[in-house]
């Protein structure tokens, strides 16, 4: 019987957090980076608090930054997530221009990553700095909550949002074709979705996907009108290592995602 199990290596997607504590399986969650040793904070079995990646590990210190100046931030705030301790690195070998602008004069880590302390000291991890899509209105969207709340429909096996300097959000999905052509023969549809000529954006599919997107990121927590995704695309190429679309700790590599996709992303928003 499993009592407890570590996660590390990417957040855990908070659907995730929430059925592990409903089977009752303790989930005790890692943060860190190559660049810390890799890690800096942990959930522990006597202070596990759900959503975040837990106090900094002994006599390692972590600070909330503004992202533009660099100031610290009151606790509470999101901004920057900055380290310090014994486990950061010395410097990137021979290479002290991405050494210096990854630490500071004063030994601070820049992990790139965004987030929140608690008063308790937890860190909350919100997303990536270089992630955060900007719309025409000014409003600053961090992908990944929404891109995590959107994985909760069957329908969904990957996505990434797109929508830098635009007017609203848009996604690209790939999307679990088990469980749409299981969809599809509930619903007396001649689709075979495993065709290699199969044609996904027939009107009954396309409401399918904007039901469950709307769904899942208006029953998100915190959910803003600016969140909701106004346009995608179906593609059935799945992001991966193998195509240089995912790191070795299966993040999807968003420029590269998005240089593969571009013309599909311009027609989207045209």
């Amino acid at each position: 019987e499993i009592k407890q199990v570590i996660s590390g290596g990417g957040s855990l997607a908070r659907h995730l957090d929430n059925f592990f504590e409903i089977i009752g399986v303790e989930v005790l969650v890692g943060y860190g980076l190559t660049e810390t040793s890799p890690v800096t904070n942990a959930r522990r079995s006597y202070r596990n608090l759900r959503f975040s990646a837990g106090p900094p590990l002994p006599d390692t210190q972590i600070r909330i930054v503004d992202p533009e100046t660099h100031q610290p931030l009151p606790q509470g705030q999101t901004g920057l997530v900055m380290v310090k301790g014994a486990q950061v690195m010395q410097e990137y070998y021979h290479k002290p221009e991405a050494t210096a602008k990854a630490i500071d004069r004063d030994r601070w880590f820049d992990t790139g990553d965004l987030g929140w302390v608690t008063p308790q000291n937890d860190l909350v991890l919100t997303g990536r700095a270089k992630d955060t899509i900007v719309l025409t209105n000014g409003e600053n969207i961090e992908p990944q909550p929404i891109e995590d709340a959107c994985l909760r429909s069957a329908y969904i096996d990957q996505i990434m949002l797109v929508g830098q300097d635009q007017k609203a959000l848009g996604a690209l999905i790939v999307p679990n074709l088990d469980a749409l052509q299981g969809w599809a023969a509930a619903q007396n549809l001649p689709l075979d979705v495993f065709a290699q000529d199969v044609d996904l954006n027939t009107k009954e599919v396309q409401t399918l996907y904007r039901t469950e997107l709307n769904r899942e990121v208006q029953n998100r927590p915190g959910y803003r009108q600016d969140d909701r995704i106004s346009t995608f695309r179906l593609i059935l190429e799945p992001f991966s290592q193998e195509n240089g679309m995912m790191t070795q700790t299966f993040k999807i590599r968003r420029p590269v995602v998005t240089e593969r996709y571009r013309a599909i992303i311009d027609a989207m928003f045209a």
